[in-house]
């Protein structure tokens, strides 16, 4: 993207769909899965120079930044981008709820859906 804020290099390396890029957030001390969002180009710029978490909302086309509204912040530790280039992982230090229900992540608002347990060796 040419007219990307990211550099060339990080820029390329990202696989989007729609211009999109899955962002999976998670507590960075405790490993817990808190959400997924979606980002662009900018919002990964903004979120890689801010030091808080910002995403592209699908539904409102519009950036927005984690706790600006709810004051639940996403303090951004670190982001990594997976070997396929499109999901990106963003450890980060949460302040309250990370789902919009409340609840601290957005599975445990959605709940278990009952899968079978694999087992190791069957």
């Amino acid at each position: 993207m040419s007219d990307s804020p990211l550099t060339p290099d990080l820029a390329a390396r990202l696989k989007r769909d729609d211009g999109l890029v899955a962002a999976i957030v998670q507590q960075h001390d405790t490993g817990e899965v808190l959400m997924l969002g979606w980002m662009d180009d900018e919002a990964l710029h903004r979120t890689l120079t801010s030091g808080r978490v910002t995403f592209w909302s699908r539904s409102r086309q519009e950036y927005w930044r984690k706790g600006d509204t709810s004051g639940h912040v996403q303090h951004v530790r670190s982001v990594a981008l997976d070997c396929d280039g499109d999901a990106l992982l963003v450890r980060v230090d949460q302040v309250g709820a990370a789902c919009h229900t409340g609840a601290r992540s957005c599975f445990d608002a959605g709940g278990d859906l009952g899968a079978v347990v694999g087992k190791v060796g069957a």
